[in-house]
């Protein structure tokens, strides 16, 4: 998540987010925010720890006081190489001190603080037992928002995610299905996946005949057949952004059933992305792409959410879902990836990436959504 990722911000990129954070914070009634090692903590200082320990690490962003990062002393000439270390005051304490003594320093010791859902439950009841009368809220509760618009580089990095992805889709449709494990599938696409790029492999979801009926189905041994409908559904971290695609082939000629089913998915992921506008909520997405499948008699069978966003990790906030009224920005990058899972049977899902625009959405991922045959 470092590294190429980290090349393409600068300090000044870094500083901004900080700040935004801080006066985001100041909004929501917070006293400021506590950002333990993960996404977050990259997203906002271009840092990630060598190793996550015991050992506290912890961003202080407050609003109208200077960012302050938190670090045990021998890791921190890691930290000031960091590209934003130059934005904020290092504090580093020694092995036999007291962290959270040193982190108290920096809070109101009555403040209400939104702090990263990945921070240790040790840390936590640390600083409460050092603070008592302090009191915390997730940060993705506090400032569910916080990262889901994005700038230009970051389109950027994320269309480039997802261009890799489409690659390896165009690769993988050209292999031998029939008579290989899903296992077997699987570690192709992730070595695709690495070929274009990525860094991280995520997931490589290869959901074969009755299996497509599962939306997260683990890979297994299980042989492809002639016939089978097979869910491909993979992503990961390319330059530290996500890509996240989804497309559902057949092995040798399709029944008409099962053509009718793909054709359905397919209208409802592109009444989906049509939805996408400056403006609408986000269920507004969900809505469009569930009443495509509803209407035809399968609303029983579309058993998730229309999307989630992505960015730094391949699953964030804003969520295309009944009761998110969250109004949609142009910045904004989730997936649209309707699908209609029958049990015992087989499964469809067609999924991209979609950023909104000044007056629409725009794909970040290209390739055909028409039913393609593999052998």
């Amino acid at each position: 998540m470092t590294g190429a990722a980290s090349a393409s911000f600068t300090a000044d990129d870094y500083e901004a987010r900080m700040e935004r954070a801080a006066r985001q914070a100041a909004d929501a009634g917070l006293a400021g925010l506590l950002v333990a090692p993960g996404p977050d903590l990259v997203w906002l200082t271009g840092y990630t720890p060598t190793a996550v320990t015991e050992r506290l690490t912890l961003l202080v962003l407050a609003p109208g006081r200077e960012p302050v990062l938190v670090v045990p002393t021998l890791e921190a000439p890691d930290a000031e190489r960091a590209l934003g270390a130059s934005a904020l005051t290092l504090r580093d304490w020694t092995d036999g001190k007291d962290p959270y003594a040193a982190t108290a320093a920096l809070l109101d010791a009555d403040g209400r603080f939104g702090i990263s859902d990945n921070a240790w439950a040790m840390h936590l009841l640390g600083l409460q037992r050092t603070l008592p009368g302090t009191s915390y809220a997730s940060l993705t509760e506090a400032l569910p928002m916080l990262r889901a618009v994005k700038d230009a580089a970051e389109l950027e990095l994320l269309a480039a995610a997802g261009a890799a992805a489409d690659a390896a889709f165009e690769e993988i449709r050209s292999v031998a299905f029939a008579g290989r494990r899903e296992s077997d599938v699987a570690a192709d696409l992730a070595g695709l996946l690495r070929r274009f790029g990525h860094s991280q492999v995520d997931f490589t979801i290869v959901a074969s005949g009755p299996n497509g009926a599962n939306p997260h189905h683990e890979v297994g041994d299980r042989v492809i057949e002639r016939g089978d409908m097979v869910v491909l559904d993979f992503g990961g971290l390319r330059d530290g952004y996500g890509s996240d695609t989804s497309r559902t082939v057949h092995v040798g000629e399709p029944t008409d059933e099962e053509r009718r089913v793909h054709d359905l998915v397919r209208e409802a992921q592109e009444a989906g992305f049509r939805a996408v506008r400056p403006g609408a909520a986000c269920q507004e997405v969900d809505r469009a792409a569930r009443a495509v499948i509803a209407d035809a008699g399968y609303g029983e069978y579309f058993i998730h959410r229309t999307g989630h966003g992505i960015g730094v990790t391949t699953h964030e906030p804003p969520y295309m879902i009944e009761g998110e009224e969250q109004p949609l920005v142009p910045g904004m990058c989730f997936s649209v990836e309707p699908g209609v899972y029958l049990p015992g049977r087989f499964g469809v899902r067609i999924e991209d990436i979609v950023t909104v625009t000044g007056d629409g959405g725009r794909r970040l991922n290209n390739t055909a959504r028409e039913m393609v045959i593999v052998d």
